[in-house]
């Protein structure tokens, strides 16, 4: 796609040097310039085509990051002006300014209350920009969110963040059954995932790096799968095997299975790794709104995979329609080496995280 689109890969790079560059920044000014570099860079690789949805998708995109881009410099600006100071880590901070921060972060993860955007924008892009969106794009908020808990120790705002966190993996839960558009139903994914990954940052920086790697590799493998296999909804969330070769059928629901944490797939590991680091820290009560979210999102992958097995009425429409261009059809041989790399890092992957988490429990 980068190749096909003029100064595809320099935007691609502006995007990802904006996100590095508020990684690396201690200052709430540099950090809010590297959001807007982020942000400049992602929105060309929205409209690339021309399409009019993918426009409008773009314009609310531009518009939640804005909104949230502004939030977050008020706040650092009422920070700046209790203490004087535009560092992120710094003890006596204004609370109507730690707030705007922590909600601006909020907003531009598309975590709950702000999580209205990102099924109305990932419905209408490209797979290849989905995969940015949901990984990528929310590296910086939620790792910005981990050195602020770091920071300042205000328990009724922690307690907050925490019901957030939950609401967040119940929003994505709920928001997912029922749903036909695969886009609509992996954008309530990630407000799922988005929950799990503000717990792990008010818990462990570490549970975090985990969960966050592993949830890009999960990511990666499904619209790398969804791209080749050009799927887009399901009428009556049906047969795959009408249109797709069964090993098509096999890896996207593998793939959908290990995302909502069926054990003893990668994605379980993930989540195993969150609780594990967090119950030592914080109530195990906390936990229980995550847990039922992920048994919400792990049931209708379920009823999906059950609609795919048993179900031969059921209509799988592909992303070709008449206002949009054909895709590039990808090789066999592509697919054919995708599979198994998708098998052997679901379960290897899951041996090798669970391994070291109990290696470590015991030497601790």
């Amino acid at each position: 796609m980068l190749s096909m689109m003029p100064f595809g890969f320099l935007f691609s790079f502006i995007t990802f040097l904006g996100s590095l560059l508020s990684l690396s920044s201690i200052h709430w000014l540099s950090i809010w310039v590297g959001l807007e570099i982020n942000m400049m860079g992602f929105i060309p690789l929205l409209i690339y085509r021309g399409l009019t949805m993918e426009t409008e998708s773009s314009i609310k995109y531009f518009i939640m990051q804005a909104l949230g881009s502004s939030m977050l410099m008020f706040g650092s600006l009422l920070s700046f002006n209790m203490s004087l100071s535009w560092e992120v880590y710094q003890q006596n901070m204004s609370i109507l300014g730690l707030t705007l921060i922590i909600l601006s972060l909020f907003l531009k993860l598309g975590a709950f209350p702000f999580h209205f955007w990102l099924p109305e924008v990932m419905m209408n892009i490209s797979w290849l920009n989905c995969l940015i969106l949901t990984t990528w794009q929310k590296l910086a908020p939620v790792f910005l969110l981990t050195a602020m808990t770091q920071s300042w120790n205000y328990p009724s705002i922690i307690s907050t963040l925490f019901i957030m966190a939950g609401m967040s993996s119940l929003i994505g839960g709920l928001g997912g059954i029922n749903q036909t558009q695969i886009r609509t139903l992996l954008a309530y994914s990630s407000i799922g995932h988005v929950g799990w990954m503000a717990f792990c940052a008010l818990t462990s920086e570490s549970a975090l790096k985990i969960y966050f790697l592993i949830y890009a590799l999960i990511s990666i493998c499904l619209f790398a799968n969804l791209w080749i296999s050009d799927t887009k909804s399901f009428r009556h969330i049906g047969t795959l095997k009408s249109e797709n070769p069964k090993m098509n059928q096999l890896t996207l629901i593998f793939i959908l299975l290990s995302l909502g944490g069926m054990p003893p797939l990668l994605g379980f590991a993930a989540k195993w790794t969150a609780i594990s680091f967090s119950c030592a820290i914080s109530s195990p009560a906390l936990i229980f709104p995550l847990l039922l979210g992920s048994l919400m999102s792990l049931f209708y992958y379920l009823t999906l995979l059950f609609s795919m097995t048993f179900s031969s009425s059921m209509t799988l429409i592909s992303t070709n329609s008449l206002n949009q261009p054909n895709p590039i059809n990808p090789p066999l041989s592509m697919y054919t080496l995708l599979t198994p790399t998708i098998f052997i890092i679901n379960f290897a992957g899951a041996f090798l995280v669970l391994a070291t988490m109990s290696l470590s429990t015991d030497f601790l």
